[in-house]
């Protein structure tokens, strides 16, 4: 669908609330006054020992920032990863990659998420809840949730029968995005349905700078927009659900395909002349990216007296691709005859399946118990090699149980056993071995190089447990505490890959011998709420036996163009930190917030920080509100990142002012909410630490101006 459909079918989406509103015959009913004693939010923080954010649609809202991951980095401890203007993934308290999980409808979103350069494939506008559990989670959700994990969930189906929906326009002024989401539910009786498409265009993003550096080059950027960085998103969601007496089914299928450029200086050898400006800015040109990530699931419930029974089960298909003018070191190696340039493609398949059973023993006791199955196949095409093929079958048992002597106090603890089996498959580089013979290398060493990937076959077993208390000394106050230990198999490109990745800059090589990730990881909050004051701290501190980083070996790779071997290693490691916030009612509908976050990291054998470590920041934000109005004016301060692994560069701080407005319009019966936002007010050249463009020096995107609007609709059924 091109973007020129947009507008017929928000004219469509529009016009179906202005008809619905004018045929909605509820009527007006007196209630008796009712006293709420505890929010959602206080409800969903005292029921974890863990510190956990509970996060509505209002919150995501007015805290919109381009995409779901840049919104979340509002949350103390919560970081950003940047791949451009427009995606993002996850970090937690310094953990990324594959020791975040993100959990929609119940199951763990599977796709390439090992890559700096690739994005978590969510439609954000389908995301109508959000929890984010900081800290260790392998207890809940198995491997890969080490440091934390997003938990995405829907809001209650609506209490009375009716047709409602939702028409969304968005628009970011720093590349020219243009977007619209459009959605459709139904609630009769016991069902309940609801469609969702949103779809997205976007330019070349501005930024605040006229050259970049590659590897010690500094390249032009035309017009301070870095060429080939447009794209676009399309999403489709459908949701249907059943629920009638103890027995409830719900069941959504969905696609979310993605297309990005890549700026033609941070990938492959650097060439001004292939930055020349074009003179179309939303041209999508080589080298670029394509992700299609199509996912099924189901969740069938049945409740029973002092038992609920839950079966989560899901399919997902993720196919993500990277295309880049053919190119090769080998002299020997052919133009491939079918798609000559796709440099790489991936094809994950994931078959996910948990049961799991709520045990009320008591009014003071509950348990839980899970089984968790899952099986992957990666396929591999394209020119060039970086992953070999493999498949990962993974299976846990849990138990865990909580005690809750009196209103104030939870105690809880269990324990999870986990095994997995990889297999990877092995890949002889034929290309590679002609190109070394010519050049009369060693027959040792060409052995070496050419089995860029060798059979393997491991099994891993390990135990994961937690200890958490949660008390309320007093009203107002709430102490937690949460000792777990964790663990993390080792993914295939740890184990096994063994090229040049263009993305990272560098050759990457497994090491078939790592053994699991441990640890033992421990959290403290303490949270104070009085009638104009908040105040929380959230001390951690996480010790790990066996950590796996990327390490310089001092090495030179025999593979052309492609520099020092960066090897996966383990090491003993360190982490800590913690994260204040403060919130004080200066008048009537005035507020202050402070958030201040801090995350230390050590590699224990190297004596270094470990990479990706995110910098100390705070926010001070101001915020005025009144009945539908909102206006909020935020300093963001980053500090000056000195704590850098080898090969990282220092990064500078910055301070950025943020500016941004909500409100509700009544429009004919229903509340139109507008939400506008200025980032980066003073358009400052800084650097995200994060960032994918990093190495290369390319600052953040300048001066954005942000708006989102929201026209939302419903018509009673009888």
């Amino acid at each position: 669908m091109h973007i020129r459909f947009i507008p017929a079918i928000l004219t469509l989406a529009f016009a179906c609330p202005l008809h619905a509103q004018e045929t909605d015959s509820v009527r007006t009913v007196t209630l008796n006054e009712v006293v709420v004693s505890s929010s959602y939010r206080q409800r969903i923080e005292r029921a974890s020992a863990q510190k956990v954010h509970p996060l509505d649609e209002r919150f995501l809202r007015e805290h919109f920032a381009g995409n779901l991951v840049q919104t979340l980095a509002s949350v103390p401890g919560v970081h950003s990863m940047d791949i451009g203007a427009n995606f993002s993934k996850p970090m937690i308290r310094g953990m990324g990659f594959n020791r975040i999980s993100v959990i929609e409808n119940g199951i763990k979103q599977e796709g390439q998420q090992w890559g700096a350069d690739h994005a978590l494939e969510m439609d954000f506008f389908n995301v109508e809840r959000v929890t984010v559990r900081k800290g260790p989670s392998s207890l809940l959700y198995g491997s890969d949730a080490m440091g934390g994990a997003i938990e995405l969930a829907r809001r209650p189906a609506p209490s009375v029968n009716q047709v409602y929906g939702e028409a969304i326009l968005f628009g970011k002024s720093v590349n020219g995005t243009l977007g619209a989401s459009a959605m459709l539910g139904v609630k009769k009786n016991a069902l309940h349905t609801q469609l969702r498409f949103s779809e997205q265009h976007f330019g070349d993003y501005r930024i605040p700078a006229d050259t970049v550096v590659y590897l010690t080059q500094r390249l032009p950027v035309h017009g301070r927009k870095l060429k080939n960085t447009a794209g676009f998103e399309r999403d489709v969601a459908l949701f249907a659900e059943y629920r009638k007496g103890g027995y409830g089914a719900t069941y959504t299928v969905g696609n979310v395909y993605q297309k990005a450029g890549f700026f033609p200086g941070a990938h492959g050898i650097p060439d001004a002349s292939r930055l020349e400006d074009d003179g179309n800015s939303r041209r999508v040109d080589l080298p670029y990216s394509t992700a299609s990530h199509l996912k099924f699931t189901s969740r069938q419930q049945y409740f029973r007296e002092r038992a609920v029974f839950c079966w989560d089960a899901g399919l997902q298909y993720n196919h993500r691709e990277e295309w880049s003018r053919f190119h090769t070191h080998y002299g020997n190696q052919p133009v491939p005859l079918k798609d000559p340039d796709r440099e790489l493609a991936f094809s994950l398949v994931t078959v996910q399946s948990l049961l799991k059973a709520d045990l009320f023993a008591s009014e003071r006791w509950k348990h839980t118990a899970g089984w968790d199955v899952q099986h992957q196949r990666n396929r591999i095409a394209g020119y060039s090699f970086l992953l070999p093929a493999y498949e990962r079958f993974t299976t846990g048992v849990l138990w865990l149980s909580a005690f809750h002597p009196n209103d104030r106090l939870s105690l809880s603890g269990g324990i999870r056993y986990d095994f997995g089996e990889m297999d990877i498959a092995a890949f002889r580089d034929v290309y590679l071995e002609t190109y070394l013979r010519e050049r009369a290398y060693a027959g040792e060493v060409i052995e070496a190089y050419i089995w860029r990937s060798a059979r393997v076959n491991r099994h891993f077993g390990d135990v994961s447990g937690s200890l958490g208390i949660s008390w309320e000394p007093g009203d107002g106050h709430l102490l937690k505490a949460h000792l777990g230990r964790s663990f993390r198999l080792p993914g295939a490109h740890e184990l096994a890959s063994n090229g040049v990745h263009h993305g990272a800059f560098r050759h990457e090589q497994g090491d078939a011998s790592l053994a699991s990730e441990r640890g033992w990881q421990l959290d403290v909050s303490y949270a104070c709420e009085r009638e104009h004051v908040s105040l929380s701290a959230s001390p951690f501190v996480s010790r790990f036996d066996h950590y796996i980083y990327l390490k310089p070996t001092g090495e030179w790779s025999i593979l052309p163009h492609a520099g020092q071997i960066y090897r996966y290693t383990g090491a003993e490691a360190l982490f800590a930190g913690a994260e204040v916030e403060l919130g004080v009612d200066l008048l009537r509908n005035l507020t202050y917030r402070f958030v201040g976050e801090y995350v230390y990291t050590h590699n224990l054998n190297e004596h270094t920080p470990l990479s990706f470590s995110p910098p100390a920041s705070m926010r001070n934000r101001l915020e005025w509100r009144a009945k539908a109005w909102q206006f909020h004016m935020e300093l963001h301060s980053i500090a000056t990142q000195r704590r850098v692994a080898r090969n990282e560069d220092i990064t500078p701080g910055a301070t950025l002012l943020h500016l941004g407005a909500a409100a509700g319009i009544p429009v004919k019966g229903t509340d139109v909410e507008v939400v506008f936002s200025l980032r980066n007010l003073f358009n400052i050249s800084y650097y995200n630490h994060l960032s994918f463009y990093r190495k290369v020096e390319i600052p953040e995107p300048g001066r954005n101006f942000q708006l989102l609007i929201k026209i939302p609709f419903k018509s009673k059924l009888k």
